[in-house]
């Protein structure tokens, strides 16, 4: 279910706006004259959220790699990387 608060409950209620997302690891959205305007989540709920975003983005990535045959060989790859590493 959307948390919907208007724009004056967020200057108004500050604190418990703050608990609130900080205790579900939900996003609030925030309306003005009717309209959903912002979403306020917490530091450690957004991190979360960019961390995936991070991750579904290099996994794409991999997959794009794949669909246009831009592979290598993992034997050839690890000997490589067993080289940098030392």
């Amino acid at each position: 279910m959307l948390n919907t608060r208007t724009s004056e409950y967020l200057g108004e209620n500050y604190n418990e706006l703050s608990e609130f997302c900080r205790s579900r690891m939900e996003p609030v959205f925030i309306t003005n004259d009717g309209q959903e305007e912002l979403a306020v989540l917490s530091v450690e709920a957004y991190k979360k959220f960019c961390s995936r975003a991070e991750l579904y983005s290099l996994l794409e990535e991999g997959l794009n790699d794949i669909e246009n045959g831009d592979v290598r060989d993992f034997d050839e790859f690890m000997a490589e990387f067993r080289k940098e590493i030392e």
